[in-house]
């Protein structure tokens, strides 16, 4: 088998693991017994752990594949371990330690995304590819694997229950032994005079001297925890529509229904480069903050029947809001950081959007949801109020929109992005 095939097949595991269970856990945990007016605090905080792992495992994996050990037998350690995570999920029958539970699956799996990257990189560059051309479409099929894994798990019933950790168990050691059989991507020579700050990515922080630099980071913060919001309560969502639409596609289907999001995310990645150089960087990262607004908002008046409609272009607009933040912010790091803290300043914006901005989303959208989980005759129903949930959160996305209209001061030259685009 050729090496891009390999490198192909590695990506569709890396995220057929958590695709399997990173949008349905969130209505799993409310099918458990117990207090049900309290249970969206929970899943934002479970959620939230997600964003606790990005802060210090990335780096601390890094640094030791850098340095110390293969980069593919560390991404095959790591998902063994987080397989024994996920047996954990799989036999556990309290939901209150599944907060614990997806904390150590977290921390193993979340370094694997970059370490995976990492093989990629190091085995294309051995081969003499030209990595920014043959990439992509490799990691293309890393969405492709996350949506089977998606569709399984609807299609088998599993999104309500414990199987769809087996599920991802199964690809987690699937991905270790393939990792083991992969040829090694050794680590790299140690700079002896790198100070720790250097050693661990810190000396990026520097960057927050510069204000433009500060006023980008703080929205990287503000918008990375809307992710969480969508991955944690979209599945619960249309799950409660069961009692009034039975029957209908999307109750029946919702996994398939969410899926269109990460179907719309691999199309509209393709259209970047055509806004980047007709509107620039500011405006695409705006349009984005405009695209989660509608996300939500269409969320707050869609349902499985005659606003079907709207649920499908909320999925649509997903593709649109998550890529042009996401990609138009790390060209933004490139262009505005120097070439020594290049690697470091890509590493901040993913601790501001993915941690700190995953863990104060997660916990502010659960104190939302449970806010809004309606109480009758003072015992919990655990009915959710989502038109309210989903404009509470389309407000907070349509003011950090206007705020950074306004406050993030950026020009537009088409020449920096022609530079750094290729």
């Amino acid at each position: 088998m050729n090496l891009k095939k390999r490198l192909t097949i590695l990506s569709f595991l890396q995220f057929f693991v958590w695709g399997a269970w990173l949008i349905s856990l969130g209505g799993y945990m409310f099918t458990f017994e117990g207090d049900k007016c309290a249970r969206g605090a929970l899943v934002g905080a479970t959620y939230g752990t997600m964003g606790i792992a990005s802060l210090f495992m990335p780096a601390i994996m890094g640094f030791l594949a850098d340095r110390f050990i293969n980069a593919e037998k560390l991404l095959a350690f790591c998902h063994i371990c987080c397989a024994g995570a996920l047996y954990w999920a799989y036999t556990t029958t309290d939901v209150d330690q599944l907060y614990w539970v997806i904390l150590t699956a977290s921390v193993f799996y979340m370094p694997t995304i970059a370490l995976s990257n990492t093989v990629s990189y190091s085995l294309l560059s051995k081969n003499n590819f030209e990595v920014q051309k043959i990439f992509p479409p490799i990691r293309v099929w890393g969405t492709i694997g996350f949506i089977v894994a998606m569709w399984i798990v609807d299609l088998t019933g599993w999104r309500s229950n414990h199987n769809q950790f087996l599920l991802s168990l199964i690809g987690c050691v699937a991905m270790a032994v393939f990792s083991f059989m992969l040829p090694p991507s050794l680590p790299a020579k140690a700079n002896k005079n790198a100070s720790l700050a250097q050693i661990l990515g810190l000396d990026a922080f520097v960057l927050f001297k510069n204000r433009k630099m500060l006023v980008f980071f703080l929205f990287a913060f503000g918008l990375g925890a809307v992710l969480q919001i969508s991955n944690a309560f979209a599945d619960p969502f249309i799950g409660d529509f069961a009692a009034d639409y039975k029957g209908y596609f999307a109750v029946e289907h919702p996994q398939l229904l969410i899926s269109l999001s990460q179907i719309s995310e691999t199309v509209f990645i393709l259209t970047i480069p055509f806004f980047l150089k007709k509107f620039g960087i500011k405006n695409v990262m705006l349009f984005a903050m405009v695209a989660w607004f509608l996300r939500f908002g269409l969320f707050g008046i869609g349902n499985p029947g005659s606003g079907l409609i709207f649920l499908i272009l909320s999925m649509v607009v997903y593709g649109f809001a998550f890529d042009f933040f996401n990609i138009s912010g790390s060209l933004f790091v490139e262009k505005e950081a120097s070439p020594n803290i290049r690697a470091s300043a890509q590493g901040l914006f993913m601790m501001m959007t993915n941690g700190f901005g995953a863990v104060v989303g997660g916990l502010a959208a659960g104190k939302v949801v449970s806010y809004f989980t309606k109480n009758v005759e003072g015992t919990c129903s655990g009915v959710k109020d989502w038109q309210s949930i989903w404009f509470v959160f389309a407000v907070y996305a349509l003011v950090l929109a206007v705020l950074f209209m306004f406050v993030f001061k950026y020009k537009h030259n088409p020449k920096d992005l022609e530079r750094i685009s290729h």
